[in-house]
């Protein structure tokens, strides 16, 4: 049976149950379960700390899990990221107070407060930095206030949270996060990984696709096939008036009513869209 971790709580949590529900899977109804069978699948799921997963999986007491690419690497952990998910995307930057520093480099002999020191240690090394790394499990915004650090290193979304400590962030970023779909290279539950590994890609093309029918004067397929080439090649059928044909073609979802303005000023009509819900490609 495959053993999954998924995060329990927190902004990965949800998404990765909607998506593992996507793909087929049962999911739990309860948020105080922790362990949940799916029998049908030969599939057992176990709830836990999103920062925790790695580590479970690294060791081999669970053979694949959905996580944040920072906690990942953060860990330490022999894990490996198989793909990535396409949501709970996050910047990971150095922030201080205005002026003070510019760069990675100028942290040299500095404090770096964060939550992931793991991952900063390793960012600072590869540049050939070298600053004490303070490890906090939380608020570390308020850590050079409180005279804890120099800079820090956090998740950054908007910002506002860092403006309203007097804070800017500065350098390049050192991580673009998302949740990723992670495994141990030598599990023994190989077949069954890559069963879970094309069912989530099915799920992430599907959310990025469109299917797109629509019927075209047959002077101008080849035309409107040039704006829906699908992924191979769209689908073209005659139509009883042999001077129209039917195409069926994938779209990208962000593309979809620009690519119906430009069929409909070719001369297509009856352009209509459905939605994806699994696929495998």
């Amino acid at each position: 049976m495959l053993r999954i971790a998924v995060p329990n709580k927190g902004s990965l949590s949800e998404p990765a149950s909607a998506m593992l529900r996507e793909a087929g899977y049962r999911t739990r109804r309860d948020s105080k379960e922790l362990v949940l069978s799916d029998p049908d699948n030969d599939v057992e799921f176990f709830y836990l700390r999103p920062r925790d997963i790695a580590v479970y999986v690294g060791s081999g007491t669970v053979d694949a899990g959905v996580t944040g690419r920072d906690l990942l690497l953060d860990s330490g952990s022999e894990a490996e990221e198989i793909m990535a998910l396409g949501f709970g995307g996050s910047t990971f930057r150095f922030a201080g107070r205005p002026g003070e520093a510019a760069t990675a480099a100028d942290l040299d002999g500095m404090r770096v407060a964060t939550s992931y020191p793991g991952l900063v240690r390793s960012h600072l090394a590869e540049h050939g930095v070298s600053a004490e790394v303070v490890r906090l499990d939380g608020a570390v915004e308020t850590a050079i206030t409180l005279g804890v650090a120099d800079a820090i290193a956090d998740v950054v979304e908007t910002g506002a949270t860092l403006r309203s400590q007097g804070l800017a962030v500065f350098g390049d970023p050192i991580l673009r996060s998302e949740a990723v779909l992670i495994r141990r290279a030598d599990s023994a539950q190989e077949q069954a990984i890559r069963v879970l590994h094309r069912r989530l890609t099915g799920v992430v093309t599907a959310r990025h696709y469109v299917m797109l029918d629509y019927d075209c004067p047959a002077e101008l397929v080849e035309r409107a096939c040039a704006l829906t080439p699908g992924l191979e090649s769209p689908t073209v059928s005659p139509l009883q008036n042999k001077e129209w044909s039917a195409v069926r073609a994938m779209v990208p979802r962000t593309r979809t009513n620009a690519i119906m303005d430009e069929l409909y000023e070719l001369g297509a009509r009856a352009i209509l869209v459905t939605d994806i819900a699994a696929c495998r490609l």
